[in-house]
């Protein structure tokens, strides 16, 4: 399967080793955060569920080690009803963005816990996909092309300003989502 990230990007991930494969998928995962907390925050029985994915990606920061129980929480997350197959599919966009940022979390903490730059870039892969997806769905944004500058920062060993931008750029893709609503995971 093609992906579409950068193709420096993804030799910077192979080469750059396991500490630099954690802070890549702790930003992708810090940016997309919003889609699925903000779709899902004050869902009927959804509140462990959302204080769950809070905490995986804040102990994605800790990008010095892999989480302990990386594979237990990859087990939990495979469990939300975002990942669970429907014979009519996702057609709401509220479930659309939480069910990628439900995606990019599961390779997040599987590439935390593997240190694998495959792995790492399925991540990265899942959260441009989205930000074409809501490109397509926001007239003139240009969400794809910044998902793609911050990868590329991910990646340099210069980490100033990441965790912030990554904050700003996931409250930006919350604001711009067409039709957001706090339904449950439908």
């Amino acid at each position: 399967m093609e992906t579409m990230v950068d193709g420096a990007v993804g030799v910077a991930l192979r080469d750059g080793g396991s500490e630099m494969i954690r802070l890549y998928v702790a930003a992708c995962s810090e940016r997309m955060a919003p889609l699925f907390i903000g779709m899902r925050a004050g869902a009927a029985g959804r509140e462990a569920d959302v204080h769950f994915y809070v905490e995986s990606v804040r102990d994605l920061w800790f990008a010095d080690r892999p989480l302990a129980d990386a594979a237990e929480r990859v087990r939990l997350l495979d469990l939300f009803p975002e990942l669970e197959p429907t014979e009519e599919g996702i057609t709401d966009p509220a479930d659309t963005y939480a069910f990628f940022a439900v995606l990019v979390l599961r390779y997040a903490l599987l590439a935390n816990g593997a240190g694998d730059s495959g792995t790492a870039v399925s991540c990265g892969h899942a959260a441009l996909t989205a930000m074409w997806m809501l490109d397509q769905n926001v007239a003139g944004a240009d969400f794809l092309r910044e998902e793609q500058r911050l990868q590329a920062l991910s990646v340099t060993g210069d980490i100033a300003g990441l965790w912030d931008a990554s904050v700003v750029a996931g409250r930006e893709r919350f604001r711009s989502v067409p039709s957001r609503t706090t339904r449950g995971a439908g």
